[in-house]
Formats: C-alpha cells, sequence, structure tokens
C-alpha cells in the first residue's frame, strides 16, 4: 500500500447494509473504474465445528428499531455452503479464506470425530487457506498436522463414516515455531495471482497462545510477536513482486455498534494493526467472537462474529500498474437459517455422521428445570460453572475416586449453556456441548496457603481474571481494589463453614489442563500425590443421571467486594 487511505462509508440500498469503501484519490479511482482488477475475498473466522446453527443464532440490532437487540437465525454448514456460492456468483475472481479457530471447543457432533467433519464440511465449501487459532492446538501439534495431511486419529483410529482424507484447505502459521526445526509449522504465507498481480495472505494466531493452551500442547513450540512476524515479511514478499497483502490473524477486539459497523473499536487488534507496515492493506482478524468492518489506521479490518453465523464479503481493486490494492470494501452477510436452501452435499455429509453419532449424542442424560447459564455474574459465577465443579467433586470424594473435597474448573472450559428445550430434556450431545474438551479429572493434596495462592493467579491478566468455578461447601470473598498478589480475602476461605487452614492439607479436583498449569495457575503443578480420574464430560453426565431434574441455584459461593 503506497498511498495514505481515507474511509468511505456508503449505503447499499438492497441489502439495507452498511458498506465500508477505502479508496485513493479521484484521478486514481477513474482509471482503477476501468482498468482495475476486481477480486472478492470470502472470509470466516472462529466457526468452533458447528456444523448446525447455534442455538439464538447472531444478535444484532433492530432495524426497525436500533435501540433494541434481536436475535436471527444464523449458522449451518448446509447454509453456508448455499451463501457462499451465491457471494461467488457474478465475480471472476475469489478466494474463501479463515482466521482461526476452525475447529476445537466444538459441539458433539464434530468434537466426537476429533473434528474431522468439520474439516471435511469446510473443504468441500470450497476453503482455500485458514490461518491457525489457538483453539487449533487443543490436541496438540501432530494432531494439527493430521487436521492438515489426514489420517486415522492415533488412539481412537477411523471412527467415521469413510477414511478421513485430510484438509483441501492450507494451513497457514507465520509465527508458529517448532522449537526442534526452527521452522514454520505451516507455511507463513501463500501468494495466489489474479490476471497477474499476486496477493499475499499472510496467516497467523495470537502471540498469547501458548497462555491458553495446555502447556503439554505449547511445550514444543514458540508464539512470536504478530507485528514483528508480519513485518519481516513483507520485504520478502515485495521482492517476490507482490505489493497487495492481506493478513488473516486470530486475534480481535471489541467494537462498539452493530455487526457491520464500527463506530469504536478496542483491544488488541488495534495495536497490532497500527505496528504493521505501511505494505499491508486488509486484515481479517478474529478471536474475540466479535462482528465488525472498521477502518484502524487506514486499513480495512474484519471480524465474522463466531460459530458460522457470518460470511464476510471483502471486495478489492487491484490496480495493475502499482500492483497493489486501490481500494477495499466489505460486507458481513448473514447466513440466515431458512431464508437459504441447503446445500445437498452438505446435507449429506452431516447425515453421514449422524448415522454414527446419534445412538451416543441422544443418550438420555436427565432433565433440567431451566437454562443452566455460563454467563458469570460480577464476582465470575455463573450457574452451569456451579454444577460443573460439583458434578467434578461428586466423582472424585469417594476415598477411591480420590477424596476430594473441592472441585475447581476454569471457565474457559465452560463452553455453552445448557437451554432448556422440550419438557427440560438433556441429552448426552447437550452436556458433551457445554464440555468438549473431554478433560480428564485429576485430584491433588494443596495446602490451604496453595489454594489461596492459586485463587491470586485468577488475575495474572487485570484486564481478563479468570474467575474459577468452585464446588458447593467452598466460599470465599475477593476486593477488586486490592492489588495483584492480594485480591482473597485470607479470612474469606471457607470448606463446609470452616476457615481454611493454610497449613493443612486438602484434597483438590481440577481438571487436567489445570493440572499442568493451563491458564496461567502454576500453583497446581506442585500438587502432590495425583489421582486421574474420568472424563469431566463424563461426570457432568452421571452427575445429571443421578440428580435431575437439575435447577440453576442462587450464586453465592464468590463474593465480590468494590
Amino acid at each position: 500500500m503506497r498511498h495514505p487511505l481515507r474511509l468511505i462509508f456508503g449505503f447499499q440500498i438492497l441489502a439495507a447494509v452498511t458498506l465500508v469503501a477505502i479508496a485513493t484519490g479521484p484521478s486514481e479511482r477513474a482509471v482503477a473504474q476501468t482498468v482495475t482488477v476486481n477480486v472478492r475475498i470470502l472470509a470466516i473466522n472462529d466457526f468452533h465445528g458447528y456444523l448446525r446453527a447455534p442455538a439464538g443464532g447472531i444478535r444484532i440490532a433492530d432495524p426497525a428499531d436500533k435501540t433494541r437487540k434481536i436475535m436471527v437465525p444464523a449458522g449451518g454448514s448446509e447454509t453456508m455452503a448455499t451463501l457462499v456460492r451465491q457471494l461467488r456468483e457474478g465475480h471472476k475472481h475469489t478466494i474463501f479464506v479463515a482466521a482461526g479457530d476452525l475447529i476445537g471447543a466444538s459441539p458433539f457432533l464434530s468434537a466426537m470425530f476429533h473434528d474431522e467433519p468439520t474439516i471435511e464440511s469446510l473443504s468441500m465449501m470450497g476453503l482455500e487457506i485458514a490461518s491457525v487459532g489457538n483453539h487449533e492446538f487443543d490436541e496438540g501439534k501432530d494432531e494439527l498436522k493430521r487436521m492438515q495431511n489426514g489420517g486415522c486419529h492415533p488412539v481412537d483410529k477411523c471412527q467415521g463414516p469413510h477414511p478421513f482424507a485430510g484438509a483441501k484447505f492450507h494451513y497457514l502459521a507465520a509465527s508458529t515455531i517448532e522449537k526442534d526445526t526452527g521452522k514454520t509449522i505451516f507455511p507463513p504465507y501463500e501468494i495466489r495471482e489474479f490476471d497477474e498481480i499476486p496477493v499475499a495472505f499472510i496467516g497467523l494466531t495470537l502471540k498469547g497462545t501458548p497462555d491458553i493452551i495446555s502447556p503439554v500442547s505449547a511445550a514444543s513450540l514458540e508464539f512470536k510477536d504478530e507485528a514483528d512476524t508480519v513485518n519481516a515479511l513483507v520485504p520478502e514478499l515485495q521482492a517476490r513482486g507482490v505489493e497487495a497483502i492481506v493478513v488473516l490473524i486470530h486475534e480481535g477486539g471489541f467494537p462498539a455498534g452493530d455487526y457491520n459497523e464500527c463506530p469504536g473499536i478496542s483491544g488488541p487488534i488495534v495495536d497490532i494493526v497500527k505496528k504493521f507496515d505501511r505494505a499491508v492493506d486488509v486484515v481479517v482478524s478474529g478471536h474475540t467472537h466479535q462482528a465488525y468492518v472498521c477502518e484502524i489506521d487506514g486499513r480495512l479490518v474484519t471480524s465474522g462474529d463466531k460459530y458460522g453465523t457470518l460470511v464476510t464479503a471483502i471486495d478489492l481493486k487491484l490496480d495493475p500498474k502499482t500492483r497493489d490494492v486501490s481500494s477495499a470494501r466489505a460486507d458481513n452477510v448473514i447466513v440466515r437459517t431458512g431464508a437459504l436452501a441447503r446445500d445437498p452435499a452438505q446435507t449429506a455429509l452431516l447425515e453421514s455422521y449422524d448415522k454414527v453419532a446419534a445412538p451416543i449424542a441422544n443418550r438420555p442424560a436427565g432433565t433440567i428445570t431451566d437454562t443452566l447459564s455460563r454467563a458469570p455474574d460480577d464476582a465470575g459465577e455463573s450457574a452451569l460453572g456451579d454444577i460443573i465443579a460439583d458434578a467434578q467433586l461428586a466423582a472424585t470424594s469417594a476415598a477411591a475416586g480420590g477424596g476430594a473435597v473441592i472441585a475447581f474448573t476454569n471457565p474457559g472450559g465452560v463452553r455453552s449453556d445448557i437451554t432448556k428445550k422440550q419438557e427440560g430434556a438433556v441429552t448426552y450431545a447437550d452436556v458433551f456441548a457445554s464440555q468438549p474438551f473431554r478433560n480428564q479429572l485429576v485430584t491433588l493434596t494443596l495446602t490451604g496457603n496453595q489454594i489461596k495462592s492459586m485463587l491470586e493467579q485468577q488475575w495474572l491478566d487485570p484486564n481478563r481474571p479468570r474467575i474459577l468455578q468452585v464446588s458447593k461447601g467452598f466460599g470465599y470473598a475477593w476486593d477488586n481494589a486490592k492489588p495483584y498478589g492480594e485480591h482473597v480475602i485470607s479470612d474469606s476461605l471457607v470448606l463446609n463453614g470452616e476457615r481454611i487452614d493454610p497449613a493443612a492439607s486438602y484434597r483438590v479436583t481440577v481438571n487436567n489442563f489445570l493440572s499442568v498449569g493451563g491458564d496461567g495457575f502454576t500453583v497446581l503443578k506442585a500438587g502432590t500425590a495425583p489421582q486421574f480420574g474420568v472424563f469431566d464430560v463424563d461426570a457432568l453426565y452421571t452427575y445429571f443421571k443421578a440428580n435431575s431434574p437439575i435447577a440453576p441455584a442462587a450464586a453465592n459461593r464468590i463474593t465480590r467486594l468494590n
């Protein structure tokens, strides 16, 4: 990008959506209208294996009253495939890309098969390039390579209705280095030509990935700074004759406004884009599960919500003389369930996996009296988090199961509400959706002082505290006005009405992700006498079978002051 760009807002009346355009001066625009090469980029992010539409769809401003929000049914691979095909129509040059977290933390239909159905589905849609996200590393680098290359799972073998061939699209990982080789785990970029004009797509994930994946998965990898990585590639690309550069980055921001607007945006993506070399033209972002079409530092920056509810259509104009982007605009298009026909090939794919998965997925788990929400209150406690912690304590409280007296679980592992449906019935698939990582439970011995220190680690990132969910009988208070290391009020830690003794030992259950220091809870690595138990999802399923109907209870385990 050789010239400063300014943002131009226009309106597409027939679609009734706001568009963003970035263009150069009047004379260059006049030339561009006659000789420019038009390229359409279709983009998604944070699909997370949602082959079927998520409950609720997408939340947007009510077109009839912008002060209100409404829910629009959206998502599902059958509908998305149709929309992608429609958005390609009439465009000579198109490319379908993604900005990470296509897999991981997935619903049952995808997760049961280690996300093979999602890789197949997106390949069938014509996805061509994807950056890695943090969730691509949930099962480690070797499993991610299997997603790319195909083959059977090393433990569960071939479970699907047909052999898994791997992704037809290409993963990019510019900032992820394998320590033993010093090379990127996947190529850093890919160059595509449109009427002999090269466009580079650089793909990478956030540098904080090691802090939010299993330490075991991160141990053999290095995740470098996002902007430094991209900027170091620019001279190499320019030496290859590339002037047009698109970055697919799994990091994002938090906007104000509706899904196609950006009156204001904050978060990591702002500083990252400002640090990018001026040669970067367009940024497709993700990770924060937000929807926006923004200008940041004169560049077009987009994000397409989550779970396949949006497809971002980005229209570029390439100048044959400069071989650079002369303008760019974007439109987040809703994948409207019911308004678009279902793609027959996607339907057939889902049905083939359903036949294998349905007998397990449809097993009754129990009932609920009302929705169990994962949304935390001001103290950080949630109704579903309480139930999950209780289930893990129940699974490990017997002497033979570990002798636990307290259970803690990380909020990032609680992935979706258990929503009340017909007569409150809950299936194994519903339970699995809320606990999709299949982490094994581990019971450890910790001192009271170590428990307090572990709870202080909830504020390692003061801008994004990770408040652990706690089991019944345990409680404490924390003071928001205190500095790091002093948030938890020592005298408030109680177990079954008795104060926690700093010098006493307690058997504590966590999942194996936390037990090795996941999410920064490194105190847990000092726990002794580990005893491994069942998987977290199986503990929750058993708890439902034994305690239904289950009702959301008052949040009274964690108290926040100030």
